[in-house]
């Protein structure tokens, strides 16, 4: 059976006074696609955000590659290979698409079992995104949306993680991008990196993802394969607003 890489167990999670997670309990496998769903305002971000070191106020448990990482700061939760693609991009616009690469350079990580992770640099990454090739000296805020989201991707690559969290990544791009961004999913689990996707696109969840948690409201309301999920479609219309035939 294979071992979880990342584990979350009866995670809440604040801000301020006002609680926005409760409970929640997740498995991360390695080479692993888990796709976090729910409506808008469900938590989602926030879940990412809590396992990334950016939301301050958390109770529960946290394990990466069988370490308690709970409490630990965002850039020591990089060094060990977490890696996030944030909703916002939050690219750095007074850059140039090179810049912004080179900030996101990490030495290649080690599996647990000492075995080198996968290793990415700028004409790997350009195998996958060309797009990104043509744009190197243009600065951050001369790109369209989709390209500072293929950026955003791009430069989470460049520290080589060996788990991903990928927050909507599909949202407000253009199709081919949509596909570009799938390309590089399935590349990445193929590799044997393991990817928690919060994702509103159906379509793009389904075709990347193993396994699926619903979430409502803070909690968790089901967990299980995404096919599942597909032939249940009470359960996607409940939570997903989607009707399935």
């Amino acid at each position: 059976m294979t071992k979880p890489v990342l584990t979350v167990s009866s995670l809440n999670a604040w801000y301020g006074r006002a609680q926005v997670l409760f409970g929640v309990d997740l498995t991360l496998n390695q080479g692993e696609v888990v796709a976090m769903m729910g409506r808008n305002g469900a938590g989602k971000t926030t879940f990412l955000k809590s396992l990334m070191g950016l939301v301050p106020k958390l109770s529960g448990q946290i394990t990466l590659f069988d370490q308690p990482v709970s409490g630990m700061a965002t850039h020591q939760l990089a060094k060990r290979g977490l890696g996030y693609v944030p909703q916002e991009r939050r690219i750095f616009t007074g850059l140039t698409v090179r810049e912004n690469l080179q900030m996101g350079i990490q030495p290649v990580h080690q599996w647990p079992d000492g075995r080198s992770g996968p290793r990415w640099d700028e004409p790997t990454i350009f195998t996958h995104l060309p797009n990104l090739a043509a744009l190197m000296d243009r600065m951050g805020n001369q790109i369209s949306g989709g390209e500072q989201q293929m950026l955003s991707l791009a430069r989470t690559l460049m520290g080589n993680p060996l788990v991903l969290l990928l927050d909507e990544p599909s949202e407000g791009v253009a199709p081919i991008i949509v596909d570009r961004m799938l390309d590089m999913v399935m590349a990445l689990k193929a590799q044997g990196v393991s990817i928690l996707l919060s994702e509103q696109n159906l379509a793009f969840a389904q075709a990347v993802s193993d396994r699926v948690y619903l979430l409502e409201q803070g909690q968790i309301r089901f967990e299980g394969r995404m096919d599942a999920l597909m032939a249940d479609s009470a359960t996607c219309e409940r939570y997903l607003g989607v009707a399935r035939v």
